[in-house]
């Protein structure tokens, strides 16, 4: 069982920038698409960003889209969130999302994908 464990959460004021990270331990982790979601209190768990399994192939949602950037690093089997110019509406649970497809063609749903961590808490204040 795929166990994704995320880090990095926090209070930030807006306009600052956070940085995510999320860590795998499993061997097949350079097989397979990587993502963030995001929860707010009372709402749907909302696609943030994705990468494929080397890393080449992104997709972000529009309300992120400029700030925000997925990487990877699979000789680390680690994927990071890099978070900037946060806003207020930014503040949610971000959850990492594992074992997604092996090719990407568009923005995944969250059947895609197979593991999630727990979620960690980013809050940003006005």
């Amino acid at each position: 069982q795929v166990q994704p464990v995320e880090s990095g959460g926090g209070l930030v004021q807006d306009g600052d920038s956070l940085r995510l990270s999320c860590a795998v331990s499993e061997h097949a982790f350079s097989t397979y698409a990587m993502g963030w979601f995001r929860q707010a209190p009372g709402k749907e768990r909302d696609f943030v960003a994705v990468t494929d399994a080397n890393g080449r192939r992104t997709y972000y949602a529009e309300a992120v889209k400029g700030r925000f950037t997925i990487s990877r690093d699979n000789a680390k089997n680690t994927v990071n969130l890099q978070m900037n110019s946060l806003k207020p509406e930014d503040t949610s649970v971000y959850y990492c999302a594992a074992n997604g497809p092996p090719r990407l063609r568009g923005v995944p749903a969250r059947a895609d994908f197979a593991s999630w961590g727990q979620g960690t808490q980013v809050t940003v204040s006005s």
